[in-house]
């Protein structure tokens, strides 16, 4: 159990960073760059994997090129949705992100699709509804980009509809990355050496594009790159821990992420960020957490 506590800590302990890098003067795209190379080197001191299996003919390479675009875009969305939108919804957007590899596994994948997964997606989208409707004004943590002047790592909001823009790809990009990262697994290459070549692309494509804007680095910002880049990895390493400790049960680990991370970023937003939560998004949430359980393998 502690492993699982552990993963929904770091996740939650991720969007926090995010939150508070721009008050901190940190370059939020310069810690996402950071944070793939440290990531892969803990891949490589815990996981263990085995790199030269990536030679082998049936690695899946156009999966994880699209996983190294993904992994630092996604990154790159989820700063701007917690900043705008706060880590209430946007921990909720990710979360209910599941509903996209449901209904690949559905339409691609040839799953028979029960009554209780029919109703959890239905649920699933009302509570997306409700965590995304603006109602007559912007949210207290969207407030914040109408704050000081941009400056350069920030994502932009554009307001209304901008919040509204990020938290869609949030939703579609983690939903995305999840189907990616199945497809990954049923690859004949191992999970560690896979995630590995995904964390190094990842790193790569970010580096590149930070040298195509000439980025000047700063200290600040590699040292919260660092961190990100272990909470990161924290989070996968613990979520795959919790999954061979309860290998018979694999609900309960699923399920406990995804509530606890809900539950916590809840708490976290509301009582140290004072984020506001309206009666539309507190419906939502309670709505995210209804959808989980029906969606859970029975």
């Amino acid at each position: 159990m502690l492993s699982l506590v552990a993963s929904v800590a770091s996740s939650v302990a991720v969007s926090i960073l995010l939150k508070v890098a721009r008050r901190q003067d940190i370059r939020v795209d310069q810690a996402i760059a950071v944070n793939y190379p440290v990531a892969a080197l803990l891949c490589l001191a815990l996981l263990r994997p085995h790199p030269e299996q990536l030679l082998a003919p049936g690695t899946p390479w156009w999966v994880l090129i699209l996983l190294g675009i993904l992994l630092p875009g996604i990154f790159l969305a989820m700063a701007g949705a917690v900043r705008h939108a706060g880590i209430v919804v946007s921990d909720a957007a990710q979360r209910l992100s599941l509903l996209i590899p449901l209904a690949a596994a559905f339409l691609l994948f040839g799953e028979t699709a029960s009554p209780a997964k029919l109703a959890g997606m239905a649920v699933a989208l009302a509570a997306l509804v409700c965590l995304l409707w603006q109602p007559g004004r912007m949210d207290i943590a969207a407030q914040d980009s109408a704050g000081p002047a941009a400056r350069p790592g920030d994502i932009p909001s554009g307001g209304r509809a901008g919040t509204l823009t990020v938290l869609l790809c949030v939703w579609a990009g983690y939903g995305a990355i999840d189907i990616l990262f199945k497809q990954m697994a049923r690859s004949a290459v191992d999970f560690a050496s896979s995630l590995l070549a995904a964390f190094v692309l990842a790193g790569l494509a970010m580096g590149a594009w930070l040298a195509s804007r000439r980025a000047r680095w700063r200290a600040r910002s590699v040292a919260a790159g660092v961190l990100l880049g272990a909470l990161n990895f924290s989070n996968i390493y613990f979520y795959l821990r919790a999954h061979q400790q309860y290998p018979d049960n694999p609900t309960l680990v699923f399920a406990s992420m995804n509530i606890g991370v809900i539950g916590l970023g809840a708490l976290v937003g509301a009582w140290v960020f004072k984020e506001g939560l309206p009666p539309n998004k507190l419906a939502g949430l309670v709505l995210a957490v209804v959808a989980i359980g029906l969606l859970m393998p029975r």
